[in-house]
């Protein structure tokens, strides 16, 4: 299977994949895909563990070669997910968490009708997420933030076209409640 986290930034679905993936029955059965990006890299980011940071002619180059299953362009910069890596798990009886936007999480379903499960990760509310994008770092300017909030508008209204959604009010409970929507899907 194949499980896609999507919602705005700063809706904490990075965090609860990564609690996800530190659970004891999960980690046996679920692997992280790391996408290839364009922008640069963040301080203590690390190479093949956040991202695959390549250039923006190496992205187009692996984009004409069918090795990127889909991509977008956010803020300028270019984000993939890494065709190989979805196979590999495949091969290897793994389950695959994906972060991505809409038009990513639209295209893992066209590509994979029957193994994907979309599931919309929905903020406490606008405010909250103006303070959570605020609060990830000093140096994110107004503008930034304002083109953030911009779009998770946009993104809140394509809830309805996701397998599931949950709102991340309570951390804990937002990942129980994601772990529960794995396993059902695991198991059927």
């Amino acid at each position: 299977m194949i499980f896609v986290l999507s919602g705005p930034s700063g809706s904490g679905k990075t965090t609860l994949r990564d609690l996800l993936l530190k659970d004891r029955a999960l980690k046996k059965i679920l692997v992280k895909s790391v996408s290839f990006t364009t922008r640069p890299k963040r301080l203590g980011e690390k190479e093949g563990k956040d991202y695959f940071f390549i250039s923006e002619g190496s992205f187009n180059d692996l984009r004409k070669n069918k090795r990127i299953l889909e991509w977008t362009r956010y803020l300028g910069y270019y984000y993939g997910t890494k065709k190989d890596l979805i196979e590999a798990s495949f091969k290897k009886n793994k389950n695959v968490l994906l972060c991505l936007d809409f038009k990513g999480a639209k295209r893992i379903k066209e590509i994979y009708p029957q193994e994907a499960v979309t599931i919309f990760i929905i903020p406490p509310s606008l405010k909250e997420l103006r303070k959570r994008i605020e609060g990830r770092s000093r140096s994110t300017g107004e503008e930034e933030v304002l083109k953030r909030i911009s779009r998770a508008e946009k993104e809140l209204k394509n809830i309805f076209a996701y397998d599931y959604s949950l709102e991340n009010i309570n951390l804990s409970q937002a990942v129980k409640k994601l772990k529960g929507i794995i396993l059902k899907n695991v198991i059927q």
